[in-house]
Protein backbone atom coordinates (compact mmCIF):
# COMPACT_ATOMS: atom_id res chain seq x y z
CA UNK A 1 0.00 0.00 0.00
CA UNK A 2 1.21 3.49 -0.83
CA UNK A 3 -0.91 5.27 1.78
CA UNK A 4 -1.16 4.72 5.51
CA UNK A 5 -4.34 6.58 6.42
CA UNK A 6 -8.04 5.89 5.93
CA UNK A 7 -10.06 8.24 3.70
CA UNK A 8 -11.93 10.82 5.76
CA UNK A 9 -13.03 13.32 3.12
CA UNK A 10 -13.86 13.36 -0.60
CA UNK A 11 -13.93 16.71 -2.39
CA UNK A 12 -15.16 16.97 -5.97
CA UNK A 13 -13.20 19.51 -7.99
CA UNK A 14 -15.06 21.50 -10.65
CA UNK A 15 -12.92 21.73 -13.77
CA UNK A 16 -15.61 23.36 -15.91
CA UNK A 17 -18.31 22.43 -18.42
CA UNK A 18 -18.08 20.95 -21.90
CA UNK A 19 -20.71 20.25 -24.55
CA UNK A 20 -20.60 17.17 -26.79
CA UNK A 21 -21.72 18.10 -30.31
CA UNK A 22 -23.08 14.68 -31.27
CA UNK A 23 -25.86 14.69 -28.70
CA UNK A 24 -25.85 18.13 -27.10
CA UNK A 25 -24.96 16.82 -23.65
CA UNK A 26 -23.39 19.39 -21.35
CA UNK A 27 -21.03 17.53 -19.06
CA UNK A 28 -19.08 18.46 -15.98
CA UNK A 29 -15.32 17.99 -15.96
CA UNK A 30 -14.33 16.63 -12.59
CA UNK A 31 -11.35 15.85 -10.45
CA UNK A 32 -11.24 14.45 -6.93
CA UNK A 33 -9.33 15.20 -3.76
CA UNK A 34 -9.22 12.51 -1.11
CA UNK A 35 -7.86 13.33 2.35
CA UNK A 36 -6.85 10.67 4.85
CA UNK A 37 -6.57 10.63 8.63
CA UNK A 38 -2.78 10.54 8.19
CA UNK A 39 -2.80 14.00 6.57
CA UNK A 40 -2.31 12.56 3.08
CA UNK A 41 -3.85 14.34 0.10
CA UNK A 42 -4.59 12.37 -3.06
CA UNK A 43 -5.47 14.17 -6.29
CA UNK A 44 -7.27 12.25 -9.03
CA UNK A 45 -7.03 13.97 -12.45
CA UNK A 46 -6.35 17.60 -13.35
CA UNK A 47 -8.91 18.59 -16.00
CA UNK A 48 -8.25 20.42 -19.26
CA UNK A 49 -4.94 22.12 -20.10
CA UNK A 50 -4.67 25.64 -18.67
CA UNK A 51 -4.74 27.20 -22.14
CA UNK A 52 -8.47 26.41 -22.30
CA UNK A 53 -9.09 28.71 -19.33
CA UNK A 54 -7.50 31.63 -21.17
CA UNK A 55 -8.59 31.20 -24.81
CA UNK A 56 -10.76 28.12 -25.29
CA UNK A 57 -11.39 28.82 -28.96
CA UNK A 58 -7.70 29.05 -29.86
CA UNK A 59 -6.84 26.03 -27.70
CA UNK A 60 -9.59 23.97 -29.32
CA UNK A 61 -8.39 24.90 -32.80
CA UNK A 62 -4.83 23.92 -31.87
CA UNK A 63 -5.95 20.51 -30.59
CA UNK A 64 -8.60 19.98 -33.28
CA UNK A 65 -11.13 19.38 -30.51
CA UNK A 66 -13.94 21.27 -32.23
CA UNK A 67 -15.03 18.21 -34.19
CA UNK A 68 -16.04 16.59 -30.90
CA UNK A 69 -17.32 19.42 -28.71
CA UNK A 70 -16.65 22.76 -27.11
CA UNK A 71 -15.88 24.31 -23.76
CA UNK A 72 -18.98 25.90 -22.26
CA UNK A 73 -17.48 27.29 -19.06
CA UNK A 74 -13.87 27.10 -17.96
CA UNK A 75 -12.02 29.93 -16.22
CA UNK A 76 -8.82 30.09 -14.16
CA UNK A 77 -11.05 29.28 -11.16
CA UNK A 78 -11.61 25.84 -12.68
CA UNK A 79 -7.91 24.94 -12.81
CA UNK A 80 -6.48 22.54 -10.21
CA UNK A 81 -4.52 25.13 -8.22
CA UNK A 82 -7.61 27.31 -7.73
CA UNK A 83 -9.85 24.35 -6.92
CA UNK A 84 -7.39 23.05 -4.32
CA UNK A 85 -7.12 26.59 -2.95
CA UNK A 86 -10.81 26.40 -2.04
CA UNK A 87 -9.92 23.85 0.62
CA UNK A 88 -6.66 25.49 1.68
CA UNK A 89 -4.22 23.31 -0.28
CA UNK A 90 -1.70 23.83 -3.07
CA UNK A 91 -0.34 21.50 -5.72
CA UNK A 92 2.75 21.08 -3.54
CA UNK A 93 0.59 19.59 -0.77
CA UNK A 94 -0.44 16.61 -2.89
CA UNK A 95 0.91 13.29 -1.61
CA UNK A 96 -0.08 11.17 -4.60
CA UNK A 97 -1.33 12.15 -8.06
CA UNK A 98 -3.57 9.52 -9.63
CA UNK A 99 -4.27 9.55 -13.36
CA UNK A 100 -7.54 7.76 -14.18
CA UNK A 101 -6.55 7.73 -17.88
CA UNK A 102 -4.73 10.10 -20.21
CA UNK A 103 -7.44 11.87 -22.22
CA UNK A 104 -7.27 15.66 -22.61
CA UNK A 105 -9.87 16.47 -19.92
CA UNK A 106 -8.02 14.46 -17.27
CA UNK A 107 -4.34 15.36 -17.68
CA UNK A 108 -4.24 19.12 -18.27
CA UNK A 109 -1.86 19.72 -15.37
CA UNK A 110 -0.01 16.41 -15.62
CA UNK A 111 3.35 18.22 -15.49
CA UNK A 112 2.36 20.68 -12.75
CA UNK A 113 1.88 18.30 -9.82
CA UNK A 114 5.24 17.42 -8.22
CA UNK A 115 3.92 14.34 -6.40
CA UNK A 116 4.53 10.74 -7.47
CA UNK A 117 2.00 9.41 -9.99
CA UNK A 118 -0.12 6.28 -9.83
CA UNK A 119 -1.63 5.01 -13.07
CA UNK A 120 -2.26 1.84 -15.06
CA UNK A 121 0.77 0.34 -16.76
CA UNK A 122 -1.22 0.14 -20.01
CA UNK A 123 -1.42 3.94 -20.14
CA UNK A 124 2.18 4.58 -19.16
CA UNK A 125 3.42 2.09 -21.74
CA UNK A 126 2.06 4.35 -24.49
CA UNK A 127 4.73 6.53 -26.15
CA UNK A 128 2.76 9.61 -25.08
CA UNK A 129 -0.48 10.28 -23.19
CA UNK A 130 -3.53 9.68 -25.40
CA UNK A 131 -4.66 13.33 -25.07
CA UNK A 132 -7.07 13.69 -28.04
CA UNK A 133 -7.13 11.53 -31.17
CA UNK A 134 -4.09 12.40 -33.32
CA UNK A 135 -3.04 15.32 -31.10
CA UNK A 136 -0.45 14.14 -28.58
CA UNK A 137 1.56 17.21 -27.61
CA UNK A 138 2.41 16.04 -24.10
CA UNK A 139 5.28 13.84 -23.10
CA UNK A 140 5.56 12.03 -19.80
CA UNK A 141 6.72 14.05 -16.77
CA UNK A 142 9.84 13.03 -14.89
CA UNK A 143 8.10 11.60 -11.83
CA UNK A 144 8.20 8.48 -9.73
CA UNK A 145 5.47 6.28 -11.24
CA UNK A 146 3.58 3.53 -9.45
CA UNK A 147 2.10 1.33 -12.18
CA UNK A 148 -0.71 -1.14 -11.64
CA UNK A 149 -1.86 -4.12 -13.71
CA UNK A 150 -4.90 -5.20 -11.68
CA UNK A 151 -7.29 -4.00 -8.98
CA UNK A 152 -5.00 -2.63 -6.29
CA UNK A 153 -5.35 -1.47 -2.69
CA UNK A 154 -3.76 1.98 -2.56
CA UNK A 155 -4.39 2.40 1.15
CA UNK A 156 -6.79 1.26 3.86
CA UNK A 157 -10.33 1.64 2.52
CA UNK A 158 -9.11 2.96 -0.84
CA UNK A 159 -8.83 0.79 -3.94
CA UNK A 160 -8.08 1.41 -7.62
CA UNK A 161 -10.05 -0.78 -10.04
CA UNK A 162 -8.54 -1.58 -13.43
CA UNK A 163 -11.39 -1.12 -15.90
CA UNK A 164 -10.03 -0.91 -19.47
CA UNK A 165 -12.47 -0.15 -22.25
CA UNK A 166 -12.86 3.60 -22.50
CA UNK A 167 -9.07 3.73 -22.56
CA UNK A 168 -6.41 0.99 -22.36
CA UNK A 169 -5.60 1.73 -18.73
CA UNK A 170 -8.85 3.24 -17.45
CA UNK A 171 -9.16 3.24 -13.66
CA UNK A 172 -12.16 3.56 -11.36
CA UNK A 173 -11.94 3.96 -7.59
CA UNK A 174 -13.57 2.62 -4.47
CA UNK A 175 -13.27 4.27 -1.08
CA UNK A 176 -14.91 4.01 2.31
CA UNK A 177 -15.84 7.25 4.08
CA UNK A 178 -16.74 7.46 7.78
CA UNK A 179 -20.22 8.95 7.26
CA UNK A 180 -21.08 8.45 3.58
CA UNK A 181 -19.89 4.85 3.57
CA UNK A 182 -18.73 3.10 0.38
CA UNK A 183 -18.20 5.35 -2.66
CA UNK A 184 -17.53 4.32 -6.27
CA UNK A 185 -15.86 6.90 -8.51
CA UNK A 186 -16.40 5.45 -11.97
CA UNK A 187 -14.41 8.06 -13.91
CA UNK A 188 -14.91 7.31 -17.61
CA UNK A 189 -15.33 3.59 -16.99
CA UNK A 190 -18.99 4.70 -16.85
CA UNK A 191 -19.48 8.30 -17.86
CA UNK A 192 -23.27 8.14 -17.31
CA UNK A 193 -25.74 5.31 -16.49
CA UNK A 194 -27.18 5.18 -20.04
CA UNK A 195 -23.74 4.27 -21.38
CA UNK A 196 -24.25 0.73 -20.08
CA UNK A 197 -27.50 0.33 -22.04
CA UNK A 198 -25.74 1.74 -25.10
CA UNK A 199 -23.06 -0.97 -24.69
CA UNK A 200 -20.28 1.64 -24.82
CA UNK A 201 -20.47 2.06 -28.58
CA UNK A 202 -17.51 4.10 -29.80
CA UNK A 203 -15.22 3.22 -26.90
CA UNK A 204 -11.63 2.12 -27.42
CA UNK A 205 -12.82 -1.44 -26.61
CA UNK A 206 -16.58 -1.62 -26.12
CA UNK A 207 -16.61 -5.28 -25.00
CA UNK A 208 -14.07 -4.67 -22.26
CA UNK A 209 -15.85 -1.48 -21.23
CA UNK A 210 -19.16 -3.30 -20.81
CA UNK A 211 -17.54 -6.18 -18.95
CA UNK A 212 -15.83 -3.94 -16.41
CA UNK A 213 -18.80 -1.61 -16.02
CA UNK A 214 -21.01 -4.59 -15.20
CA UNK A 215 -18.40 -5.87 -12.78
CA UNK A 216 -17.95 -2.65 -10.81
CA UNK A 217 -21.67 -1.87 -10.74
CA UNK A 218 -22.35 -5.31 -9.26
CA UNK A 219 -19.68 -4.66 -6.67
CA UNK A 220 -21.18 -1.25 -5.87
CA UNK A 221 -24.65 -2.77 -5.55
CA UNK A 222 -23.39 -5.44 -3.15
CA UNK A 223 -21.81 -2.79 -0.96
CA UNK A 224 -24.57 -0.19 -1.26
CA UNK A 225 -22.08 2.32 -2.65
CA UNK A 226 -22.76 5.93 -3.56
CA UNK A 227 -21.81 6.14 -7.25
CA UNK A 228 -20.22 9.25 -8.77
CA UNK A 229 -20.26 8.91 -12.55
CA UNK A 230 -17.58 10.34 -14.80
CA UNK A 231 -19.66 12.83 -16.82
CA UNK A 232 -23.34 12.50 -15.96
CA UNK A 233 -25.32 15.64 -16.92
CA UNK A 234 -28.16 14.81 -14.52
CA UNK A 235 -25.92 14.06 -11.56
CA UNK A 236 -23.35 16.82 -11.96
CA UNK A 237 -25.47 19.81 -10.79
CA UNK A 238 -26.46 17.94 -7.61
CA UNK A 239 -22.99 16.89 -6.47
CA UNK A 240 -21.23 18.75 -3.65
CA UNK A 241 -18.19 20.53 -5.00
CA UNK A 242 -15.23 22.31 -3.41
CA UNK A 243 -15.20 23.70 -0.80
CA UNK A 244 -18.02 21.34 0.18
CA UNK A 245 -17.17 17.70 0.62
CA UNK A 246 -18.37 14.22 1.46
CA UNK A 247 -17.22 12.73 4.73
Amino acid sequence: MLLTGHPIRLTILDYGLFTVHANGRIIGLSGFLIDTDSDEHILIDTGMPAKYAHDAQAASAEDRLGSFGAVVALSPENLPAAQLGRVGLTLDDITLHIVSHTHIDHIGALHDVPAPILMARAERDLPKPLYWQGAQPMGWPDRTCHLIDADTDIGPGFRALLTPGHAPGQLAFELDLPQTGPVLLTSDAISRPSEVDEAFVGSWDADQALHHATRILARADQRGAFIVYGHCPRQWPNLRKAPQSYR
